[in-house]
């Protein structure tokens, strides 16, 4: 199966914070930036082609229009797909984190949680649950389209690598956080496969 990766555009936030789990929206012109970059990129995929998304509005917006402009399925919104939360972090400027806590984290990556809130051990088990439960390829083609979040689409990318679930979240958390706003990441994967 083949797994159209696409990430939300630019959030209405000052740079410098930390967000994950906070529903931030993104501007229509951004939205209008990511969907004229992208449909090119998707105009092949046949209808029926099912489009799974963030509950998080940046990512479920996105879905919904390019379904509608790509005449694909009603996107199917999935909550294991949301970023990571970030706890009492979220929506604080980085350098008012106390160091400490940040230091904590880069000595942990996997089970620390950062701010109080989720453990990336935690979010790479829902990710690969995700993928685990994803349908066999049926009559209307073999791919997927999945709009979410920079640390949702690095988890995905490491749950089709395989292994187990701690391996995956301690390599996407120490892959480059280097995926841009909009960005299309095209996934190989067999349905079904699970982390363990």
């Amino acid at each position: 199966m083949r797994l159209y990766l696409l990430r939300h555009g630019k959030p209405s936030i000052e740079p410098g914070h930390c967000y994950g789990s906070t529903d931030l929206a993104v501007p229509i012109g951004e939205q209008e930036r990511v969907i004229d970059a992208i449909l090119p990129l998707l105009s092949r995929l046949p209808p029926g082609v099912p489009i799974y998304t963030s509950p998080l509005r940046r990512c479920r917006e996105l879905a919904a229009a390019l379904a509608g402009r790509l005449m694909l399925r009603k996107p199917v919104i999935d909550a294991r797909l949301a970023e990571m939360h970030f706890g009492a972090w979220e929506m604080q400027p980085w350098d008012r984190i106390p160091r400490a806590e940040v230091d904590a984290w880069a000595a942990d990556l996997t089970g620390y949680r950062p701010g109080g809130g989720e453990r990336v051990l935690d979010v790479a088990a829902r990710v690969g649950a995700f993928l685990a439960d994803l349908p066999p390829a049926d009559a209307d083609g073999d791919a997927a389209v999945i709009v979410a979040h920079a640390g949702t689409m690095r988890l995905l990318k490491e749950c089709v690598r395989g292994g187990p679930t701690r391996d995956i979240g301690l390599r996407a958390a120490q892959s480059r956080h280097d995926i841009a706003y909009g960005e299309l990441l095209i996934l190989e994967c067999r349905p079904g496969s699970s982390a363990g």
